[in-house]
């Protein structure tokens, strides 16, 4: 295979929609650029992929990884549950999720290899990327190395979206040395459950609808008309009336606004998933696979309402009464973990277990787990020991992340921590495995590196090899 220039995209890829306007220039400009050609040299298990981010860094000691021997003062007060395969536990707050264990592979033994990213934004941009944040030239999400090679199936649409794209460390994505055409697209919302929700970056603007819309299109058939006298296919301009016209069919397809109308879904769906937030970001996600959409991230911060007044950043770090009934800020607590609920409350485990659970069950009866790869991860776990305002610190020597689908092998436990979860025992594995994981579902050839714009090569999947128990 001969070198490519970075910037040579596939064909069938779409840039990055949010600040194109009804038809900005960015728009086909971006879907010319993203008409040149890059390949995948090996068969692909998984087309799509769905990853879960649970941001803020979640516990696995009340979770994935009982630790029922633990030292009473430090241990979680959530018991081991059997799960539907013997001899497989989680703690009770993945009472649902345990009932769908045959279809999860749950890695016990992640852990962070070096120092540097065990802070929130640092261990987000390592998790979205599988690339240490201090790694040189900055590496690109995976999201964006994958839109890269291999573009999307579903025309209409970015080939990576994440959903909503808006909690504290969302920021952390980045396209590194890729063009901006790989971006992922955020879709953004407070509330995705809330009736009037929408993704107006996706839409033509209101004013720009119906006739006024219709008038630009013919406009721009009359001007290409006078200028295909002076150009050939070979030219500047050549073909690029196709990518006008691929711009115009996004921003006119009734099948975009379809594709995140979680209200479509079935009332018995709907429940499935679970009331709030976090049930229609994870049901939108799956919409989005089933669209066609290449890479999807769901990334769920439960928006502050009347009904959580306290919870003003509701993600995993909960450095203050982890084991709260209700909100956090307890007398005492130190004010690292502010804006938590318990991690036993709805918002936090009771809103996943439900939405876990339901996704991978709807997925497989869909039929779009044979060829999804689902990844549920956090970016990194809490420590074993409670801190005296009785909760958990940032903690990168051992976690849990879980995956299905693709061929994943179901019902089994990888790697191991010790008796208080602190360090790994058995089969360790790192981000950069995870990512080099995702890169081998899909039939990429990681020994074919990418281009920067000086022609540097990097080897985007070299600093770990893929895991080999769920290939």
């Amino acid at each position: 295979m001969t070198n490519q220039s970075p910037f040579e995209i596939n064909r069938r890829k779409l840039l990055q929609l949010g600040s194109a306007g009804v038809l900005g220039l960015s728009l086909p400009e971006l879907l010319a650029l993203n008409a040149q050609a890059s390949g995948s040299a090996k068969p692909a298990v998984a087309k799509n992929v769905l990853v879960v981010l649970e941001q803020g860094g979640m516990s696995h000691l009340d979770t994935w990884d009982p630790k029922p021997e633990m030292p009473v003062d430090h241990r979680s007060p959530y018991k081991p549950i059997s799960t539907v395969v013997p001899g497989m536990q989680f703690t009770e707050l993945l009472s649902k999720t345990a009932q769908i264990a045959d279809k999860l592979s749950v890695i016990r033994s992640m852990y962070h290899p070096k120092a540097g990213a065990n802070g929130h934004p640092q261990g987000t941009q390592y998790t979205l990327s599988g690339s240490h944040p201090a790694s040189v030239p900055e590496r690109p999400d995976i999201s964006s190395v994958v839109t890269h090679l291999m573009g999307s199936e579903c025309g209409y649409l970015p080939p990576a979206i994440m959903v909503p794209g808006n909690h504290e460390q969302a920021k952390e994505s980045r396209t590194g040395f890729l063009p901006g055409s790989t971006r992922v697209f955020k879709t953004g919302g407070r509330d995705v459950s809330d009736e009037n929700w929408t993704v107006d970056g996706l839409l033509a603007r209101q004013e720009n609808s119906a006739d006024r819309f219709a008038a630009r299109q013919k406009l721009l058939g009359q001007l290409e008309q006078n200028f295909a006298s002076k150009q050939n296919s070979g030219s500047e301009f050549g073909g690029m009336d196709s990518f006008y016209q691929q711009a115009f069919e996004t921003l006119g397809n009734p099948q975009v606004s379809a594709a995140f109308n979680w209200r479509s879904e079935s009332e018995t769906t709907k429940k499935q998933y679970g009331a709030g937030h976090r049930g229609a970001c994870y049901l939108v996600g799956r919409k989005l696979i089933e669209a066609g959409v290449r890479f999807v991230t769901v990334d769920v911060r439960w928006p502050r309402n009347d009904e959580y007044p306290m919870g003003t950043n509701l993600n995993w770090d909960h450095h203050d009464f982890i084991y709260a009934s209700g909100t956090c800020n307890l007398p005492g607590a130190g004010g690292g973990g502010r804006g938590r609920y318990g991690i036993g409350t709805w918002p936090m485990m009771g809103s996943v277990d439900r939405a876990f659970s339901a996704l991978i069950t709807d997925m497989d009866q869909r039929g779009l787990l044979d060829e999804t790869l689902v990844c549920f991860v956090t970016e990194f776990g809490r420590t074993p020991k409670l801190n005296k305002a009785q909760g958990r610190d940032h903690w990168t020597h051992a976690y849990s992340i879980a995956m299905a689908g693709a061929g994943v092998p179901g019902g089994q436990i990888i790697g191991k921590s010790d008796s208080e979860g602190g360090y790994v025992e058995e089969n360790p594995h790192t981000p950069e495995e995870y990512a080099s994981t995702i890169y081998e579902k899909l039939g990429i050839n990681r020994d074919q590196p990418i281009y920067t714009p000086a022609n540097r090569p990097v080897f985007f999947g070299h600093a770990g090899e893929p895991i080999a128990e769920v290939l």
